[in-house]
């Protein structure tokens, strides 16, 4: 049984068939000439002797060589997430090793090895970087660790029953940069705009004293008179105000673009967008619709609320049905009872696909504040980009200009009705997004 396992485990390298190549030429003179016929065999039982050594080497002692694989709990879609993997020896000599981990389905990739060297009694640490471009479970497979020593003739494999399975998220790592920018009032630094707050359009916090810099604004005459002193009202943000994010998941959302559909980059810019506001003392809410209302979280300010925003994004995907605005405007009249600002993350290829829908747009902004975030089409720009000599080009070119204005007349249609718009391309999203949002923080009211 121990001589089956033996074989199962027993791999043959590059150095042995380069050897056997060898040998075999040797042998092939040695029938020519005696003298090189006893250097074939001296070589020959050198060869077997070695393989015996190795043999020996790898499989005196067992469970000597442990894998593990360490893997974040939860991977960021469309972002790259680091798997490491750490090879620990107990072997009284050095090995080299050639290790491949079996990755998830979804990657379609069987090239991920890895070779090396790891010391007698040492640690040895492998990381790569995977980019997944779906939400869902991921199923990992085992690894297997190939060593070879000495002359490095044959491998052992060791196999680690390393299968687990890892959900893959909204952009996770995302929310934690913005989260952290947002804490710590350096959004700035990923390029959101410095926006000065204008006006007094704030929720008051107390009376305290005068101090230079205070705006003489502020100043509260009545207080100032009680206490011969100059005293001054200090304002704070208005908080308590809901944000809810809005998301389309009809068909017109399932353009792909760099591997990511516009609902990805949706449900990802809409989950920094909702844990921005958060931060900022705001109450985030959810709305995902297609032919139906199907998802709606509540705007709260509970500890779990991102917890339950990110779970409620996990799995939403489209069924490439038309989105029903009208639907869509008597849920959120029904609803949502408080003015809030909404964010409607959706797309019009055409000034006649909006029309159809500016009276539903309309229902909704006459209550709350609306903010439709439609797509540029990049591939469409990149078109426009390109020079054109050939006639065909050239018609291409002045349909992808007429698309293009079109788009530009759709967000000029919004504004003519009093609906705010972003016209933006995947990749500037969550930036533009957030940079509207504390633009109209900044103003005080929704």
């Amino acid at each position: 049984m121990r001589l089956f396992r033996i074989i199962q485990s027993l791999y043959l390298t590059f150095n042995f068939y380069a050897s056997v190549g060898l040998l075999v030429l040797v042998f092939v003179l040695g029938s020519m000439n005696p003298f090189i016929l006893g250097i074939a065999n001296g070589l020959l039982f050198l060869f077997i002797l070695a393989i015996l050594f190795e043999v020996v080497q790898l499989f005196r002692i067992d469970g000597a060589v442990k894998i593990k694989r360490i893997s974040p709990e939860r991977l960021s879609n469309g972002d790259e997430n680091v798997i490491l993997v750490q090879i620990e020896s107990q072997l009284p000599y050095d090995c080299k090793f050639t290790l491949i981990d079996e990755l998830p389905v979804q990657f379609q990739s069987r090239d991920k090895t890895f070779k090396g060297d790891i010391a007698a009694g040492k640690k040895q640490e492998v990381s790569y970087t995977i980019r997944p471009f779906e939400r869902g479970e991921y199923h990992f497979g085992n690894i297997n660790l190939y060593l070879s020593t000495f002359a490095h003739l044959i491998q052992r494999r060791y196999q680690s029953e390393a299968g687990e399975m890892t959900k893959v998220y909204p952009s996770i790592n995302q929310v934690k940069k913005y989260s952290f920018l947002a804490v710590s009032d350096r959004l700035y630094d990923s390029g959101i705009k410095k926006i000065r707050k204008i006006g007094h359009n704030y929720e008051f916090d107390q009376i305290r004293e005068f101090i230079v810099g205070d705006d003489i604004r502020a100043i509260n005459w009545k207080a100032t008179a009680r206490t011969s002193q100059l005293m001054v009202n200090q304002y704070q943000d208005e908080k308590s105000q809901e944000v809810y994010v809005i998301i389309n998941k009809g068909r017109v959302m399932q353009m792909p673009f760099e591997k990511l559909s516009l609902l990805d980059y949706s449900i990802n810019s809409g989950l920094v967008m909702l844990n921005t506001a958060y931060v900022k003392d705001d109450y985030p809410g959810l709305i995902c619709f297609n032919k139906e209302v199907d998802l709606m979280v509540s705007a709260s300010k509970k500890k779990s609320q991102i917890t339950h925003l990110l779970e409620a994004l996990y799995n939403q995907e489209t069924d490439f049905s038309e989105a029903n605005y009208s639907k869509l405007a008597f849920w959120v009249r029904k609803t949502i009872k408080k003015r809030a600002l909404l964010f409607l993350y959706t797309n019009f290829e055409g000034l006649s696909s909006l029309q159809r829908e500016i009276d539903h747009l309309k229902a909704i902004s006459k209550y709350q504040r609306l903010i439709v975030v439609i797509f540029k089409n990049v591939e469409l720009d990149a078109l426009i980009e390109q020079k054109s000599d050939a006639l065909e080009d050239i018609y291409t070119k002045t349909i992808a200009i007429k698309f293009k204005t079109e788009k530009e007349l759709i967000v000029k249609e919004l504004n003519k009705h009093g609906i705010d718009a972003i016209l933006t391309t995947p990749e500037n999203l969550t930036v533009d997004s957030i940079n509207k949002y504390l633009e109209i923080k900044a103003r005080g009211v929704f």
